[in-house]
């Protein structure tokens, strides 16, 4: 699942059905068909007016009533001479019914404002969650119920654990709410720098444990022996059960000369679970690193294979990408090995940037599918690839979200070869909203499908060719033969069956 940029609009480059952030906002007003009754058509408008006390009853019109009826009984059960008055209309001139509701408000003034942010998440929801019966439930019934749970509370985490454990009901672990240091913390890792350990963690879709993605090359979480496939049982003695991957890294960020004590579960059952003490670094996350690997051809020509090692989808990934192809296009590189292992995404507009610099014309770079089941392309307009020179993509099970988008766009449009093992099946878009207290919400507003309109998301994408031993020993022969010392990368046993594959593809371009 792939949160879009903040504050980016597809339609400035591409053709796209995805809506913009919604900003920072003071006013929400929403509009869905969903709700074609003018009884059931709800609209919420949000001020920051919203009085401090009124009567613990409303105008209720219609079907409203026995909604109105209920809220207002347990308002005054449990006493309280403040409410929260939401206006439920619509300003279309199609329906002219309104629903105000009141709702027990807070003294505590930290969960009062917690109870607006909980109105402005659960109207988001209700606006573009993917799922438009949010996991068979009664969505308005659902904010009744967290209203009133969320009133004898007296500390503001407190009550945003009401608003999780709310969203945790619609059964999708990427549609969460973050507070604002949380927040604050995301923006830093796609900015490209933090103080932390150097982990890349996600939450398993099927069980919802939090598994390690990747690490950092060098990072300190790399150094204390921890890999891909590793599970986080607990942070500091604390558990992870329910934490979802956003919490668990803030957890792990910290200022740089501080430790943090992780508990981990080996993914191979050589040690069982561990515990690392770990200590907090200042990260570079630099996504991207490059290399020229000198290869004779089939034919026994020497040439140059660019190698350019992607790791994330931050937001200098574009531009640190083209400035890549541009300068090993000047060393002289005859073929490109694109490598994808390991990086767990980022910002579908990076991934989307990325491969129109490997492609021509308006060709389709994935499909969205909305909450309504319609299926709508987002497609290059005029493009120009950097470079048409031959292509492997490397991508393993820590390829995930735009590593997918990315890969799915080389392969299905016949740009690229896939060789590796299968991605991991992150196929779900998130749109991420900055809250009016600086807290943040992603929702889950659509999947993708590749261009070929294959299934993603818990399915991933096979590649044409994986990195056997069987496969191995040929492609060591051509890539080794008469050489006296051996790379890292060109040890690479993926690396190595890339280069065969650039040497087949290269003897079809010779003999046509």
């Amino acid at each position: 699942m792939e949160p879009l940029a903040p504050g980016f609009d597809l339609k400035a480059t591409y053709r796209s059905v995805i809506p913009a952030k919604l900003g920072k906002p003071t006013s929400l007003l929403f509009h869905s068909r969903r709700f074609l009754s003018p009884y059931r058509h709800i609209n919420l408008k949000h001020k920051s007016e919203v009085p401090s006390s009124v009567e613990a009853h409303g105008k209720v019109q219609r079907s409203g009533q026995g909604f109105m009826e209920s809220v207002a009984k347990r308002a005054l059960g449990f006493g309280a001479s403040a409410a929260l008055l939401l206006s439920i209309f619509s300003d279309s001139p199609a329906f002219a019914e309104s629903l105000t509701v009141a709702f027990p408000v807070s003294r505590a003034p930290e969960v009062n404002a917690v109870q607006r942010t909980l109105v402005e998440a659960w109207g988001l929801i209700r606006e573009t969650f993917i799922d438009p019966t949010y996991n068979h439930q009664d969505w308005d019934l659902k904010l009744q119920q967290t209203m009133v749970e969320m009133f004898p509370l007296r500390s503001a985490d407190a009550a945003y654990m009401k608003i999780s454990g709310m969203l945790s009901t619609l059964g999708d672990p990427f549609t969460r709410i973050i507070s604002p240091k949380e927040y604050q913390g995301f923006r830093i890792g796609s900015d490209g720098n933090l103080q932390g350990v150097g982990l890349f963690i996600n939450a398993e879709p099927k069980t919802g444990h939090l598994v390690v993605v990747s690490c950092v090359e060098g990072s300190p979480a790399a150094r204390a022996g921890i890999h891909q496939g590793d599970e986080l049982v607990e942070i500091n003695g604390e558990r992870l059960d329910g934490i979802d991957s956003e919490a668990a890294a803030r957890r792990l960020r910290g200022n740089a000369g501080t430790t943090v004590t992780v508990k981990v579960k080996d993914s191979g059952h050589k040690y069982g679970i561990r515990e690392v003490k770990i200590p907090r670094e200042y990260i570079k996350l630099s996504p991207i690193s490059s290399a020229i690997i000198p290869h004779r051809s089939l034919d026994g020509k020497l040439t140059k294979t660019g190698y350019v090692k992607l790791s994330a989808f931050s937001q200098t990934a574009a531009e640190d990408m083209k400035n890549t192809i541009e300068e090993l296009e000047k060393q002289g590189v005859h073929s490109y090995i694109l490598d994808l292992r390991n990086n767990p995404g980022g910002l579908v507009k990076a991934g989307l940037d990325v491969a129109q610099m490997w492609l021509d014309g308006d060709e389709t770079l994935v499909n969205t599918v909305d909450r309504s089941g319609n299926m709508l392309p987002i497609n290059m307009v005029n493009g120009h690839a950097i470079t048409h020179d031959p292509l492997v993509v490397l991508v393993n099970e820590g390829s995930a979200s735009a590593s997918e988008i990315l890969a799915g766009a080389l392969h299905d449009n016949g740009r690229a070869i896939l060789v590796g093992h299968k991605t991991f099946g992150k196929g779900k878009i998130q749109s991420v909203t900055e809250l009016h207290d600086g807290s943040a919400l992603f929702v889950t507003v659509a999947k993708y499908l590749s261009p070929a309109l294959h299934d993603i998301d818990q399915v991933g994408i096979a590649p044409d060719v994986q990195c056997t031993t069987e496969m191995l020993n040929p492609a060591k022969e051509i890539s080794n033969k008469n050489k006296s010392s051996v790379s890292s990368l060109e040890a690479d046993s993926c690396v190595m069956i890339a280069e065969h594959e650039l040497d087949v593809e290269e003897s079809k371009g010779t003999a046509s």
